[in-house]
């Protein structure tokens, strides 16, 4: 069964925050996205420059027609800047009772207003005491309440306000301008308080509360329960933010794809990797050029996911000679390489597209014969390592790879090294893919 849920919202041109958000986030869990819009704003990462209200009867028409047809397994509202555009939304929610999650969209990430003064009564009176949840952060739950709020415990007490004086079934204060070490949301429902809690992340934030509260709305139309919707979403979001899309010059937005994209480019990684290792097998004779420390050979996610060496995927203790041919001693793991992932994670800072990388013994005859071939060969010298680099755990690799990539001015296909005191010299064959890899690699040993 095709799920449904419903953006009671404005529209940000820039694509960040309002119904934009909360359609890429419904469609991130799988859930079929139907709007209802509110307010057109002329809007971007750094200002609100208009907004246009929409007619409160065909604001209320959108609603009508979508559920008289299609249905609404679950509906949120974002803002609803005037009071008669809140009468008439409270008027259609009541009619078709949805549940309903409530965004109190009061400012814009930008600071401009988005809620008239004159229309904060009618969203208390009107709308709240509709709301399976509502999902103000600090300054909405301050005006909701009529407290302020400079702890934890506050932000308890403002729920509860919201609840029982209110009428809200649930609220969750969200944590994130408390001043706390983590960004800890409190939810108030069924009588009991529970705290999500999650490290601050730097990243993207233009479009969080949107988002946030489209991910319940989601998983409430998929039929979770109310706090196991809110875990989801809490997750949903800290990864939003640290993958936030850096564009635009103000408040860069969330990135709802982050959800989706990363499972399936882990998957299309391993695979790749994986039917690239069973090739690497089959080639002859390549244990006389597999170092003594052993062989990797990694594949990393795309730029914008790949973070660290979580975020590299490598042969699980090696790559090792066996006899007369070479052995991967595990199989395919993300995190399984170091070295080889500081490689290409430092690589990739310079050439985003380049992503995998194999490691072969150091051979001049191998150095002589890509140059003759064409490829692009540079190298760095270990022994004039800055000593602060050295002094840096991690820092060699890294600093070797940006040396030789500088010392060309140009994308290296075999970047190498002559060794030093106890470290094995090496060569790196680099490519977009693990396939382009392999052919490299065959063309220096065949």
């Amino acid at each position: 069964m095709i799920r449904k849920a419903l953006t009671i919202a404005g529209s940000d041109s820039g694509g960040g925050a309002g119904i934009e958000a909360d359609l890429k986030t419904f469609s991130a869990f799988g859930v079929h996205g139907l709007v209802a819009i509110t307010s057109v704003t002329a809007q971007n990462t750094q200002e609100v420059r208009a907004i246009y209200d929409i007619s409160p009867e065909v604001v209320a028409k959108q609603i009508e027609v979508v559920v008289e047809d299609i249905g609404v397994d679950a509906a949120k509202t974002g803002m609803l800047s005037n009071a008669k555009i809140i009468k008439a939304v409270a008027k259609a929610v009541k009619k078709y009772d949805f549940p309903l999650v409530v965004d109190p969209v009061m400012i814009a990430k930008s600071g401009a207003p988005l809620l008239r003064e004159d229309a904060m009564d009618a969203l208390i009176k009107e709308i709240i005491p509709l709301a399976r949840l509502v999902t103000p952060n600090r300054s909405e739950a301050e005006k909701l309440s009529g407290m302020k709020i400079e702890s934890l415990e506050d932000a308890k007490k403002a729920a509860k306000i919201i609840v029982e004086e209110l009428g809200a079934k649930g609220v969750i204060v969200k944590g994130g301008h408390l001043s706390l070490r983590e960004a800890v949301d409190v939810l108030y429902f069924n009588g009991k308080f529970r705290e999500y809690r999650a490290p601050f992340v730097k990243g993207c934030t233009h479009g969080t509360g949107c988002s946030f509260s489209a991910a319940i709305a989601a998983n409430l139309a998929k039929g979770k329960e109310l706090e196991e919707a809110v875990r989801v979403a809490k997750e949903f979001i800290t990864m939003g933010i640290y993958y936030g899309a850096r564009i635009g010059h103000g408040h860069c937005p969330v990135n709802q794809n982050a959800w989706i994209e990363i499972p399936a480019e882990k998957w299309r990684v391993y695979e790749s990797l994986g039917n690239a290792l069973k090739a690497l097998m089959s080639i002859d004779n390549l244990y006389e050029h597999t170092p003594e420390v052993g062989m990797n050979f990694i594949y990393a996610l795309p730029k914008l996911y790949a973070r660290s060496k979580e975020d590299v995927a490598g042969v699980k203790g090696r790559i090792v000679k066996f006899g007369n041919t070479i052995k991967p001693v595990g199989w395919v793991e993300f995190g399984a390489s170091d070295h080889l992932a500081r490689a290409v994670l430092t690589y990739m800072e310079f050439f985003p597209e380049v992503r995998s990388v194999l490691n072969l013994k150091y051979s001049e005859k191998l150095v002589k014969k890509a140059q003759n071939f064409g490829f692009k060969v540079s190298f760095y010298d270990r022994r004039k390592e800055p000593e602060k680099i050295k002094a840096k755990e991690g820092g060699t690799i890294p600093w070797g790879i940006k040396t030789a990539i500088e010392r060309i001015n140009d994308k290296p296909d075999i970047i190498y090294h002559l060794g030093d005191w106890g470290k094995e010299p090496m060569i790196l064959i680099f490519g977009e893919n693990p396939e382009i890899v392999l052919r490299k690699l065959k063309v220096l040993i065949e």
